[in-house]
């Protein structure tokens, strides 16, 4: 009997104990006490995003540091803001490509907090397959076990397929753009020859009629 490779992937998935495609670890970030600290990530469009973010209490106190955060696109509009929390999840579809900014700034107001040095934040992209809730599909869809792991992995799949359509559709915009680039160069650098050949013959000319005016010649 065949094996679909959708199957195999699965199966190897399974097998490997997840290994097959790892989980992305959190970034840990050191806010300053005055200023932002930006991050940025490069995103497709119609790309579905998760990003959480938790400011670490060192001092294991109720009442730790509090942020002020804000998501941007690429052209600058804002996608998600918040000021004075300690944790959230800010979640959006993208509409363009680009590079997406996450900014995170000390909140203004700490007086119910002491705060003397910066304080350190976890942040967590997930894009994509890592977005999706896959505990509410399994209950939706009534699959778990090797069929929910058979499912992840096709979707793996089709993601990986499209993100290698779109570097080709990249790969040939910028191919064309090189050739564009290549052709200008060539036609200025023959316009460049142009003029300094045509500067050269009125040089020529000009010194002739000064000599034979002078009567050098």
């Amino acid at each position: 009997m065949a094996i679909s490779p959708v199957l195999f992937i699965g199966l190897i998935c399974l097998a490997g104990g997840g290994s097959l495609f790892p989980a992305v670890e959190a970034i840990w970030l050191t806010v300053p006490t005055s200023g932002e600290r930006c991050v940025y990530e490069d995103i497709q469009a119609n790309v579905v995003v998760v990003l959480d973010y938790i400011c670490i209490d060192e001092a294991f106190t109720q009442l730790g540091p509090t942020l002020d955060v804000r998501v941007t696109s690429p052209y600058g509009k804002e996608l998600y803001k918040i000021a004075n929390v300690t944790h959230g999840q800010a979640a959006f579809t993208t509409s363009e490509s680009g590079t997406f900014l996450a900014c995170l700034a000390m909140h203004h107001d700490q007086s119910h907090h002491s705060v003397n040095n910066s304080v350190i934040v976890s942040l967590d992209w997930k894009m994509g397959i890592r977005a999706k809730d896959w505990d509410s599909v399994a209950k939706k869809e009534k699959i778990e076990g090797v069929e929910l792991e058979i499912r992840k992995s096709t979707e793996y799949a089709s993601a990986i397929r499209a993100n290698i359509l779109y570097l080709r559709i990249r790969e040939a915009y910028m191919r064309e753009i090189n050739e564009k680039t290549n052709q200008r160069v060539a036609q200025l650098a023959l316009m460049s020859f142009g003029v300094a050949f045509g500067v050269s013959i009125i040089q020529v000319w000009h010194l002739k009629r000064f000599f034979l005016k002078k009567k050098l010649l």
